[in-house]
């Protein structure tokens, strides 16, 4: 089977509650919509916690987030083939992917596109305590053009689109932070999602980031729920 949750932000508790109901096998896999936590702080917090992810049976598939080093700045990372797309992996933790940005993939016979990245509105806070930020967080113009070419080359058809954050018009404002002036906020990537989403056929919309769970048309906000992506159904195995 193939779950999908939210930000997991280095906090993998939901897996436990998770296994302990569902019995997942090496045969599963669970997607984490961006900023798993496992490439932030790049050292033994980041590997203690990937030692504790790998002591479960069924894999995790992430999506870049904000809050992360991409795979190909952290130097330990190689790729292969995973579902018919590239992704990431450590040789130490082979049960723990990143997807590459624009690669389609095969889960339970849906085609699923990765898109990840999005703007810290954290990001002078953390600079300003000397916390971790990274620059490659968004996309660049380069996986931009990757992810529309691979869309093209589908005839701009997709079963399932995997992102972090959500195309413009769907931002739950609800949950914005207080404090937060939005006309200074970066949206260039939500834009850009929404010129994707117009221009595109999909089934299913999963998001991240705004650590919220809602549905809106065909866009699910995901965040310690968790999915199944068979049937689409928001399924709350955490209190």
């Amino acid at each position: 089977m193939i779950y999908i949750t939210g930000d997991t932000h280095g906090n993998f508790d939901r897996y436990i509650e998770f296994t302990e109901k569902l019995k997942p096998t090496a045969e599963d896999t669970m997607i984490v919509l961006g900023d798993a936590g496992l490439n932030y702080h790049g050292n033994e917090r980041d590997a203690m916690r990937k030692a504790f992810i790998s002591s479960f049976p069924f894999t995790t598939f992430c999506i870049h987030g904000n809050h992360e080093m991409r795979p190909a700045d952290v130097g330990s990372y190689k790729t292969k083939e995973y579902r018919s797309g590239i992704v990431w992996y450590e040789d130490e933790y082979p049960n723990i992917l990143f997807a590459k940005d624009g690669e389609n993939y095969n889960f339970d016979g849906y085609s699923c596109i990765a898109i990840g990245g999005a703007y810290s509105v954290d990001k002078y806070y953390r600079l300003a305590r000397g916390w971790q930020w990274f620059d490659t967080e968004q996309p660049t113009d380069e996986v931009k053009a990757f992810v529309e070419e691979q869309l093209s080359q589908r005839g701009n058809k997709i079963d399932v689109v995997l992102s972090h954050t959500c195309p413009l018009r769907y931002e739950p404002i609800e949950v914005f932070l207080p404090g937060i002036d939005q006309s200074r906020v970066d949206k260039s990537t939500e834009k850009w999602l929404g010129k994707i989403e117009a221009s595109i056929e999909y089934k299913r919309w999963y998001c991240g980031h705004y650590h919220t769970s809602k549905k809106i048309d065909k866009m699910q906000f995901m965040f310690e729920d968790i999915s199944d992506i068979k049937n689409g159904e928001m399924r709350k195995w955490l209190i």
